[in-house]
């Protein structure tokens, strides 16, 4: 089928000259034509008709046709795009959500056409992954019945250009989708406590939480093949009341939720990420969350929000605020010589006046918080900074005082001090009981 390329003007123009030509017979002419005649016939004016008896009645595309405008919305924005594509960030939504952080107010279709005419900036894939195929059916639960939790790594690269490494504490339900992001300084058992338990003030207590063999979670397996928990973890699940489930290694179909979900935090979340601090970074992934939770998902067929607080809303349950979760909470740390204690590799000070060889400190928003060992007492706070200099509290160290000695029996001599009287200066010069003084 040829394209057709007029608007309707020829074929009415066309007709309306035939019918006139027919009227006037031989003495009709095109170029005498009676254009007042032709405008009252098509409804086409005069200048235009007079534009197109120069071109023989035939109308000629527009020599811009085809041609686009050189500055668009995104003209101003191209280096932001150019350099997530330079770091293999081809992801449109990441890429749309990057520039209007920065002030665009274009679609997400010019994006996604940027990208695909823009492909050539792309990095190329170095190593290719041979598809494992399938190996069985795929893990169900009831709503609300596990959790799968996994830990993920990042490189942080700092203002000084030094590069150091951050881990990301997921858990996801395995019903719903429902997530959770938190990001730490190191992969600790005290940090997965931690993790845990916010996660579980998020999202609420499930029946089982599905891990793999983290060396913080099982030490070894027995005889019977039944897993030997690590004691600090095994006194958590009866302190918190969940039971935990070992998963099979490199088995995707048993925690392939979790697994895919560090995969989207590396792809989705961080690319591209600026940060402050620690505080920054985690506020930014709980509205990421927030933001993910109450998106429709595929996988799930429903809004995981939704589902979660619907249907597994009936086999979770509510943690318990109990003062056992601050000791979770707040790690003990032990006091040095110099009234420090070390936290997520940073040094905060102690006051003199404590007196014990043991204090606990948790880090809650912009806040460190540093606990007597039995957390009746709140020492101190600090403000949350990434910097590696040592930081100090007030009354830290005692004043330094000068030793004096007191009376140890009562004080009975008096002595009485007179008034220093003014001397005669007319007569001073010949005072000869002062002492000579050399030079004068």
């Amino acid at each position: 089928m040829e394209e057709r390329t007029s608007n309707g003007l020829d074929s009415i123009i066309s007709q309306a000259i035939e019918e006139m030509k027919a009227e006037q017979g031989e003495n009709f002419s095109l170029e005498k034509i009676n254009l007042a005649e032709l405008e009252r016939r098509t409804g086409i004016t005069r200048a235009k008709l007079r534009k197109l008896k120069g071109n023989g009645f035939a109308e000629k595309p527009h020599a811009l046709k085809g041609r686009r405008n050189s500055n668009t919305l995104l003209s101003g924005y191209t280096g932001i795009i150019d350099g997530l594509l330079k770091q293999g960030i081809k992801n449109s939504s990441v890429c749309f959500e990057r520039l209007k952080t920065a002030g665009y107010a274009g679609g997400l279709t010019t994006v996604k056409e940027y990208i695909l005419a823009h492909k050539h900036l792309i990095p190329a894939k170095r190593q290719l992954v041979e598809p494992q195929g399938n190996r069985g059916r795929r893990y169900v639960t009831e709503p609300g019945e596990a959790y799968q939790m996994d830990w993920g790594f990042t490189k942080v690269l700092d203002h000084r250009g030094t590069e150091y490494s951050a881990a990301c504490f997921v858990m996801i339900c395995h019903h719903c989708g429902q997530r959770y992001v938190e990001f730490f300084p190191n992969a600790k058992q005290e940090n997965l406590f931690i993790g845990m338990i916010h996660a579980f003030r998020y999202m609420g207590v499930p029946q089982y939480v599905l891990t793999d063999n983290m060396k913080s979670v099982v030490l070894k397996r027995d005889y019977d093949g039944q897993p030997v928990w690590q004691k600090d973890y095994e006194a958590f699940m009866e302190a918190i009341g969940f039971r935990t489930k070992l998963c099979k290694p490199r088995h995707p179909f048993t925690k392939g939720k979790v697994e895919r979900l560090v995969r989207f935090v590396k792809e989705n979340f961080l690319a591209g990420r600026t940060f402050w601090n620690v505080t920054d970074l985690n506020d930014a992934a709980l509205g990421w969350c927030n933001e993910q939770n109450g998106i429709y998902h595929r996988a799930s067929d429903g809004i995981p929000q939704e589902i979660h607080f619907s249907q597994c809303i009936a086999n979770i349950r509510e943690l318990k605020e109990d003062t056992l979760l601050y000791f979770y909470l707040c790690p003990e740390r032990k006091i040095s010589f110099d009234g420090f204690i070390n936290y997520e590799g940073r040094r905060f000070g102690i006051p003199y006046t404590y007196c014990g060889a043991t204090a606990r400190i948790m880090r809650d928003g912009d806040t460190i918080y540093i606990y007597s060992a039995d957390m009746k007492q709140l020492l101190t706070t600090h403000d949350v900074t990434w910097s590696k200099r040592d930081r100090f509290c007030a009354d830290q160290y005692a004043s330094s005082q000068q030793p004096e000695e007191f009376p140890t029996a009562p004080v009975k001599s008096r002595i009485r001090m007179l008034e220093e009287p003014v001397p005669d200066l007319s007569f001073e010069k010949f005072n000869f009981d002062r002492e000579a003084v050399w030079g004068e």
